[in-house]
């Protein structure tokens, strides 16, 4: 998997273009590009990023997204973990814990970039400010979300797309640190599948179910 360069990330970063769309056009734009995706493959770069600009963590991460409810997010490093759903149940796999968390699944309580990729944004322009800037907006096209409700556990969310794929999304928390997620090896709308979504636990692994009736 490339790395991502630290002038890149600089770049990205620091990034901050004027409004090309006003909030309703902008609203519009970014769920087109996300009602595009019905399967999404891709190798993600993970970066926990400091309020100075230093790297906390750096994840290499496996994802795949198939519409309307498929989940699949597996770390590989540093800290292997893998974390599935088919819309009605979540498991969460800790290879050295050994154990395997079940649980119902709630969309409500996923991250914020979880629930966008799913496709959930009708109510977007309700909740965020939603603006669209930077560059070619026939090659590079970044939306900002800034939360309206002031209870909001983030400052900003951006989503970048090349090409009208998914690029980059980065999350940036009231105390300047940010979560920034780089999309490589991307592919979408190829088949996936559905068994990819559920996960049979490995034999001798603690289960702990929490609340969840078959």
């Amino acid at each position: 998997m490339k790395k991502l360069t630290t002038g890149l990330l600089v770049f990205w970063l620091a990034a901050f273009g004027v409004s090309a769309f006003g909030q309703d056009d902008a609203a519009s734009a970014l769920g087109r590009l996300l009602g595009n995706i019905d399967t999404l493959s891709a190798d993600v770069q993970q970066l926990l990023v400091e309020s100075d600009g230093g790297i906390l963590e750096e994840s290499e991460i496996l994802m795949r997204l198939r519409q309307p409810n498929g989940f699949y997010w597996e770390t590989i490093s540093p800290f292997p973990e893998l974390i599935v759903t088919d819309g009605e149940t979540l498991w969460n796999y800790q290879p050295d814990l050994e154990q395997v968390v079940i649980e119902p699944w709630d969309s409500s309580e996923s991250e914020l970039a979880a629930q966008l990729l799913a496709g959930e944004t009708a109510n977007l322009d309700k909740e965020y400010v939603i603006e669209s800037s930077g560059g070619d907006t026939e090659t590079h096209t970044e939306f900002s979300l800034t939360p309206i409700a002031s209870e909001s556990v983030y400052a900003e969310i951006r989503i970048s797309f090349f090409q009208k794929q998914l690029d980059m999304i980065r999350m940036r928390s009231k105390n300047g640190q940010q979560t920034v997620w780089q999309f490589m090896n991307l592919s979408m709308n190829t088949p996936l599948d559905p068994d990819l979504f559920t996960f049979e636990p490995p034999a001798e692994v603690e289960i702990i179910n929490n609340n969840y009736v078959p």
